[in-house]
């Protein structure tokens, strides 16, 4: 099977099967989901979901929060990962969201890359959510999902690898949804330790299932 094939036959598979894909962070504007992508990075939607309601209710905009001290944003979010960083990052971003974008959050990955907390995978996910550009992000799931699968080489390095290939292979209109059907397969069936592969129902086309 070629490559171009695998990609055509997992597409088509996604496409009748998870018609609808999603993120699963909580949100109702560029804003939140941008405080929310950064508070999520190394920690569960889940959790982050957990927080975000009482920080939302006092930091209802990039203003309030760029207004807000450290320590104050630090009270909300210190059951999440890396609390000190993030708290830092997410009244740095807010300051320059509000200086240098009018409190606006840039559709441009680039422009996007120059906000505190904000990677690479970050922005593409706001490109791609908020904005529908044909970006992808690559966490650890994308990283992982589309090495097994074979929709990127098993000998990748970097998230950056994997992108690359997964937007050579998918067609610009997909690529903001293959991002989410990518990520929840990884969550819920192509787990990190012990695949669920009795229940996957791409192993015909899996580069790494034993058949």
């Amino acid at each position: 099977m070629t490559t171009s094939e695998r990609y055509l036959r997992i597409i088509e598979w996604f496409k009748t099967n998870v018609p609808v894909a999603e993120s699963e962070l909580r949100y109702r504007n560029p804003y939140e989901l941008l405080v929310a992508v950064i508070l999520s990075a190394q920690c569960t939607d889940k959790r982050v979901n957990m927080v975000t309601p009482a920080f939302f209710k006092s930091f209802p905009t990039a203003k309030k929060l760029a207004q807000a001290e450290v320590d104050e944003i630090y009270e909300y979010i210190k059951s999440i990962s890396y609390p000190n960083n993030k708290a830092k990052n997410l009244k740095g971003m807010a300051e320059m969201l509000v200086s240098h974008f009018h409190s606006v959050v840039p559709d441009d990955v680039d422009e996007l890359q120059r906000l505190p907390g904000v990677g690479r995978k970050t922005a593409n996910v706001i490109a791609g959510v908020v904005y529908n550009k044909p970006a992808i992000a690559v966490d650890t799931h994308v990283f992982r999902v589309a090495k097994r699968l074979g929709l990127a080489a098993a000998a990748s390095k970097t998230p950056l690898d994997v992108e690359r290939q997964l937007t050579a292979n998918i067609p610009p209109e997909l690529r903001p949804i293959a991002h989410h059907w990518l990520i929840l397969h990884g969550r819920y069936i192509c787990v990190a330790r012990r695949p669920k592969c009795e229940e996957c129902g791409l192993t015909q086309w899996c580069k790494s299932y034993k058949h």
